[in-house]
């Protein structure tokens, strides 16, 4: 598949996610939450996690923002739900080293739909867009395990 064709898809993708949003909405069994905001843009993410026996059972999000935030928060929902709180702490992880430029981390299958991101990494004022989502996992994850 040529870059081109790669590049509209990965866009439809960003803008599936950013229209009709996975996981969004309120979560009443949560363990755990965290508000998330980047003043300069306007994004705003609020995470919430139930999280059981160090897995997090279920993933929510409530918030707004540009479509990079949006879609990455829907789609990091989507793939962490199920997952124990190491496995998504490594997701976290990789995203990140993906939006500073690690092609590696980038043709990384295992994380689903979050590699449609990865151009995000060519511009330099919306990787925090992208990041957002993941500082409020990595902070709620930080959350959990000081109060369990």
């Amino acid at each position: 598949m040529s870059d081109l064709n790669l590049n509209s898809l990965y866009q439809e993708l960003i803008l599936d996610h950013y229209r009709k949003p996975r996981n969004k909405g309120e979560l009443p069994e949560k363990t755990v939450e965290i508000h998330m905001a980047n003043p300069v843009c306007g994004d705003e993410i609020r995470l919430q996690l139930q999280i059981e026996d160090d897995k997090i059972v279920e993933a929510r999000h409530v918030g707004q923002g540009c479509s990079i935030s949006q879609a990455a928060v829907s789609m990091m929902t989507h793939l962490i739900k199920g997952r124990e709180l190491t496995e998504a702490e490594g997701v976290a992880e990789r995203f990140t080293a993906m939006m500073h430029g690690d092609e590696e981390a980038a043709r990384d299958r295992s994380m689903g739909d979050l590699r449609a991101l990865q151009g995000v990494s060519k511009f330099p004022v919306r990787i925090k867009c992208a990041l957002l989502a993941f500082d409020a996992l990595q902070e709620a994850i930080k959350k959990d395990r000081v109060e369990s």
